[in-house]
């Protein structure tokens, strides 16, 4: 049964979960859609902005975003993104015995800004090391991260070595080489991350990020990502 977990209510790692309900119409899209910004690969990286910490390989070709790290990764897409919104993509976690090929982090921030240059997030630069993007106000996701064992919601405030946990899940996690379809809705002070139609994430947000820069994140792994667009959402009227 697909299931939906929320929470509500001030960060704190402590912060009790909802009863698990059934949602059976947990990813219907939307009935209008104003598209705010799309990729479909076929032209090259010119706009997202890499940032790798000991190297690898990422490349924006034949409809795939293709991302094989031996560390930390974030690919960030360039264009500011303010809510509300609805983002989708597909990504593929690749497990044909590469070099990089380790089934972990299928990792987002979202309405990312950079305290030390609040207007420009790429005027500091970041070498992709995790620790780098403490001085983000964010949120992040770690799906299937430290080596597919958590599932993470995080709200980054902005310091050193704080990282707020809101939610930590021992499932779902990724499945080796099967198509993982991702939406997140960013919509005032809801924030919800979904999986192949299951509503992992349902945050309510007293003092939410309500624009800001998206990105891929990971770390030592291969994914291959397509299908990226991001539309305006919009609320039915009674």
């Amino acid at each position: 049964m697909t299931t939906t977990r929320r929470a509500c209510g001030a960060l704190a790692a402590s912060a009790a979960l909802a009863a698990l309900t059934p949602v059976p119409t947990a990813n219907a899209a939307p009935r209008h859609r104003r598209f705010l910004a799309h990729d479909d690969f076929r032209h090259g990286l010119g706009r997202w902005a890499v940032e790798l910490e000991k190297g690898g390989t990422v490349t924006a070709a034949h409809g795939v975003l293709d991302v094989d790290v031996p560390a930390g990764a974030t690919v960030w897409f360039r264009q500011k993104l303010e809510g509300p919104y609805v983002l989708e993509y597909t990504a593929t976690p690749v497990s044909e015995g590469g070099a990089n090929d380790r089934v972990s982090d299928l990792n987002n921030f979202w309405n990312a800004t950079d305290v030390r240059s609040p207007d420009d997030i790429f005027a500091i630069p970041r070498a992709g090391a995790l620790a780098e993007y403490d001085y983000l106000k964010t949120y992040y996701v770690g799906f299937g991260a430290n080596t597919n064992t958590t599932t993470r919601l995080r709200r980054y405030v902005g310091q050193a070595g704080v990282r707020p946990l809101v939610l930590d899940y021992t499932e779902p996690l990724l499945v080796a080489n099967e198509p993982h379809h991702v939406r997140i809705v960013s919509d005032g002070s809801t924030v919800r991350w979904w999986n192949n139609g299951r509503l992992v994430f349902d945050y309510t947000d007293p003092e939410p990020y309500t624009g800001g820069h998206f990105a891929f994140r990971t770390t030592w792994s291969h994914f291959r990502i397509s299908g990226f667009r991001v539309w305006r959402s919009t609320r039915q009227r009674p």
